[in-house]
């Protein structure tokens, strides 16, 4: 009898990794060719998911963060406010049971980013609650990557009338890089890496300079050399900029 329980124990265990191998790989695949039908199906099957394991909950989370943030790019505002709703309930969820609390105050301080994006009136006065959870989770944990990806964000968008700054910003990010790439499992078929260095060369296209922008460009397509975002896209524009 105890045998056939380790037995079974051992499956559910070996068929989580793979569940989870699996969702990693196609959303990295999803990230790098943009395919955003294959992310919204992912997720889609992910909440239907019984069950759910907090580190389940916390993946579903991030991809979630991450087709919210594409929906609002695309000014899908309907579609980013229904996944915001299920996205938070995995918030509530895991702040309820105390897991990884740094990460979670990163996550709240990034919804209110997408309350910001969804209504630009509401900066004034929930912006700050923005700024608080982040450093919180920095407080928390100093080396969680994610909440100094936050606080990038947060100086990225600011207006620099109310204290935004584009060169702080690329310094959260350069942080965040510097904590991650000191873990391999997080560079590996990691669309929060790629995503991460593609925000560098934006915002280092954004002050104007187009070297460091250019080397970040081949740092990302060293990784991987389908990003089409940065292959199509970012690496093109920021040649025409280098040759005049």
């Amino acid at each position: 009898m105890e045998r056939k329980r380790y037995i079974l124990t051992l499956l559910l265990i070996i068929g989580t990794i793979n569940l989870f191998a699996s969702n990693k790989g196609s959303i990295y695949q999803a990230y790098i060719s943009n395919d955003m039908s294959l992310w919204k199906t992912v997720i889609d099957q992910m909440e239907k998911q019984n069950d759910k394991t907090y580190e389940y909950r916390l993946e579903l989370l991030n991809y979630q963060y991450g087709y919210i943030g594409w929906c609002i790019g695309q000014k899908k505002y309907d579609t980013a406010r229904e996944y915001i709703a299920l996205a938070e309930k995995n918030v509530d969820f895991l702040e309820n049971n105390n897991y990884k609390p740094s990460t979670i105050y990163a996550y709240k301080s990034a919804f209110i980013g997408f309350e910001i994006g969804l209504n630009k009136l509401k900066a004034p006065f929930i912006g700050l609650k923005s700024v608080d959870y982040a450093q919180k989770a920095s407080e928390l944990d100093p080396d969680d990557h994610f909440a100094y990806n936050q606080s990038g964000n947060i100086e990225f968008y600011m207006p620099s009338i109310f204290g935004g700054s584009k060169k702080k910003a690329i310094n959260y990010y350069l942080k965040a890089k510097s904590i991650m790439e000191k873990d391999e499992k997080l560079l590996d078929r990691n669309w929060n890496y790629l995503c991460l260095i593609a925000t560098i060369i934006n915002a280092y296209l954004e002050i104007k300079d187009y070297h460091k922008a250019n080397m970040y460009c081949q740092l990302a397509l060293e990784k991987e050399p389908d990003f089409l975002w940065v292959k199509n896209e970012l690496y093109p524009e920021i040649q025409k900029y280098l040759e005049n």
